[in-house]
């Protein structure tokens, strides 16, 4: 029996009986070294460094760090109120009016988690008010939050970006017009929901006009200036996107604590902390994979699946469909960021050898995965939901079907119009 099948077996077994990701991954990799005759045990201490001395890195706990910070410091709320003022008045307007913050919310965040809480929390309660059903408020909310991975920066992006040796500004940049997609498609699925259950608009919301909305912009200028700011100094090039990460926080502190006078010493404290602690299961899953890497690098095991599938066919929209099947079944069970980290180096010999743009499947990737965390028993945003609404995970999972097939439409659409998620890195210089 090779080291690889002993590998993966393991593996197979450990997450069947429940095991945490990073314990599987470690273990198994471990237990395949140990009957290895080539593979000394040091790998595991070069794999761990390796894994986690990569400077791009850096940037996903400052993201983090700097959601938490606009989450308590009301950023999220003035975002709320100037779309609101856009959308409030519609059949659903609320809901509509979630999914679009969760999209303004998700150029700082980077995280899928994140959005759905600090805007869920808001919104959430809004839509309750507004005779809403709990059911609807909930999936709207996990929903939306789905789109925290897909508009820049996102985490996911950072890690495939890393691994597949691209560069993830290009990542980024490909990032916005499948997501600006993905909003409109969900916004209208919530429109037409909500006029089929008779939700109407916020009775809260006033009439829009070119006055009041210009009011709205005034009061959360340097709220709404956060992304402009991060997101315009990474691609004006005056910063890299570890150093927008770090602006990133500063400026939701200087927002937080100077101009709303939101955050206190604790909020502060507590952010930083939340940040460290999710930003600590990231990294060990990370450096655990790196391990598992080397050891499927060792056993060829990326040059046999290509051969392989090449040998199946040549058709490079055939193997993409079958990789998004094959992400949908996956999602259910694993965590985004250590699909992405196990499946992606894997995948890496295939692109080259059926010529498939590396930034367009990544963004195939990220947009399969985002079924992932609608879909139990993994589907993280659904808990969260759940949790903020008193639903049970059970109603918002037949909740979000609606939503589920609009992305998988989407997602279609991406994997066979190449240009919307290339047109925007190519103009930048960044071709592969």
């Amino acid at each position: 029996m090779s080291i690889l099948t002993i590998a993966l077996v393991a593996l197979f077994v450990l997450f069947l009986i429940g095991v945490p990701i990073y314990a599987a991954l470690l273990i198994s990799s471990m237990l395949a070294l140990f009957f290895s005759d080539t593979l000394p045990l040091a790998v595991v201490q070069g794999s761990l460094f390796d894994g986690l001395n990569i400077f791009p890195l850096l940037a996903i706990p400052c993201f983090i760090v700097a959601g938490k910070l606009m989450e308590r410091g009301n950023i999220t709320q003035d975002i709320i109120d100037v779309v609101k003022m856009l959308v409030g008045r519609l059949y659903g307007g609320i809901g509509i009016t979630t999914i679009l913050g969760c999209t303004f919310f998700a150029a700082i965040s980077g995280s899928g988690t994140s959005t759905v809480a600090a805007v869920g929390a808001v919104m959430i309660p809004a839509m309750i008010r507004n005779n809403y059903s709990r059911t609807y408020a909930g999936a709207v909310a996990a929903t939306g939050g789905t789109i925290g991975i897909l508009i820049p920066p996102s985490n996911p992006m950072i890690i495939y970006a890393i691994i597949c040796n691209v560069s993830v500004t290009g990542m980024f940049t490909a990032g916005f017009l499948p997501g600006f997609i993905m909003a409109f498609c969900l916004s209208v699925v919530a429109w037409l929901l909500a006029r089929h259950h008779g939700f109407r608009a916020d009775e809260g919301a006033e009439p829009f006009s070119a006055g009041a909305f210009l009011k709205t912009c005034r009061r959360a200028f340097f709220s709404l200036a956060t992304v402009i700011i991060v997101l315009g100094s990474i691609y004006s090039g005056m910063a890299t996107p570890v150093e927008a990460s770090v602006v990133a926080v500063l400026w939701a502190l200087f927002v937080g604590v100077v101009v709303n006078r939101a955050l206190s010493i604790k909020d502060i404290y507590d952010s930083f902390l939340e940040g460290a602690i999710v930003c600590g299961s990231i990294m060990i899953i990370v450096g655990a994979s790196t391990l598992f890497g080397k050891i499927l690098t060792y056993e060829e095991a990326p040059a046999r699946l290509a051969n392989a599938v090449v040998a199946f066919t040549h058709n490079k929209y055939l193997v993409m469909l079958l990789i998004v099947g094959l992400l949908y079944i996956l999602g259910m069970f694993m965590e985004t960021l250590a699909m992405i980290i196990l499946v992606a180096p894997v995948l890496v010999p295939m692109l080259h050898i059926l010529e498939i743009n590396p930034i367009h499947f990544g963004i195939v990737m990220i947009m399969a995965n985002e079924t992932g965390l609608l879909t139990p028993p993994m589907g993280v945003n659904l808990f969260v939901s759940s949790r903020l609404t008193g639903v049970s995970v059970e109603r918002l999972a037949v909740a979000v079907l609606p939503y589920l097939l609009a992305m998988a439409l989407v997602t279609l659409l991406i994997v066979f119009v190449e240009p919307i998620s290339t047109i925007l890195p190519t103009l930048l210089g960044y071709n592969y």
